[in-house]
């Protein structure tokens, strides 16, 4: 099991700056692979093309850029460039965002978001394989060619939680990533599905790229608090509380990876045994427990 490792987000004027440091850091420290949010900051691509393109070594990679608020052909444009930015390093992770966001803040529809997904990918793919593209669905239209620069194959990652969407991911992409998805449910619910799905269209075992809280800590019971009030709208948002429930978990606290080294070590042990391929750490510690926890981290990577 790959392990990677996610960036918070900078803000302010020097915000790519600091995110370039972060980015270093990551790749000095020996991780597999970093990850970048797109919420209500930075732009993840636009991003890591200017920061990551300083950083070599190391994968980068959008968890995850919502779909509906970009066309298919604008987002194989602008990751085929990004990917060019950084020689082929970037792993572009996509997902449909929440009703709340879609709807209440862009002001788009979001009814039928596994067709609209389907039809995303009818036209997101082979753009990024530079083909041309004529497609007429129900949702999503396109009748066009990009000239843009392709470094490499882009892999794509799709953020899948139900069922249709993890099919969907299992049978077109190079996998899924995670989040708010604790290791019982991992084990006995994502990843047969994702495997079983891509087994039957005749593609390669998909990632199964699983990021979660982690805090190496003598006090698990306040990080766990503390992983409550920092993540506490995932528990309210529908597709991460199912997700919660099927784990048997009340709060976000409850997946958090918390405890001593040893502890943690043999919580990451238990995704790797899930068939996590990809465990991304989100730190939300301060103070020693951060040290504590990326000592860990970088303990783990040989």
């Amino acid at each position: 099991m790959r392990i990677g490792i996610s960036q918070d987000e900078p803000s302010g004027p020097q915000a790519l700056v600091r995110l370039r440091d972060q980015l270093q850091h990551a790749a000095d420290d020996g991780f597999a692979s970093a990850w970048v949010s797109n919420i209500f900051g930075l732009d993840a691509l636009t991003a890591l093309a200017v920061a990551g393109s300083q950083v070599p070594g190391i994968e980068l990679g959008t968890a995850v850029v919502p779909t509906y608020p970009r066309h298919p052909a604008v987002l194989a444009q602008q990751a085929l460039t990004t990917a060019t930015a950084l020689d082929g390093r970037l792993t572009l992770g996509i997902g449909l965002s929440h009703k709340i966001v879609i709807e209440d803040m862009y002001g788009y529809s979001f009814d039928r978001p596994a067709r609209h997904m389907r039809e995303y990918l009818s036209i997101l793919l082979p753009l990024l394989d530079g083909e041309q593209v004529a497609f007429d669905g129900e949702t999503m239209r396109a009748g066009i060619g990009l000239t843009t620069p392709r470094p490499a194959r882009v892999p794509v990652l799709l953020a899948a939680l139900g069922p249709q969407m993890l099919r969907l991911a299992g049978q077109r992409t190079d996998g899924t990533v995670l989040w708010m998805t604790g290791p019982a449910t991992v084990r006995d619910y994502i990843v047969p599905t994702i495997k079983q799905a891509a087994e039957a269209a005749g593609r390669p075992s998909p990632r199964v790229v699983c990021l979660l809280p982690v805090c190496v800590t003598d006090d698990p019971d306040g990080a766990r608090a503390r992983a409550n009030r920092v993540f506490s709208i995932y528990g309210l948002l529908p597709s991460y509380r199912a997700m919660l429930d099927k784990e048997g978990a009340q709060e976000p606290g409850d997946i958090a990876l918390t405890g001593d080294e040893n502890a943690v070590a043999g919580q990451i042990g238990e995704l790797a045994e899930a068939g996590v391929t990809d465990f991304v750490a989100a730190q939300f510690s301060r103070g020693d427990d951060a040290e504590r926890t990326r000592a860990l981290l970088k303990s783990l990577l040989s």
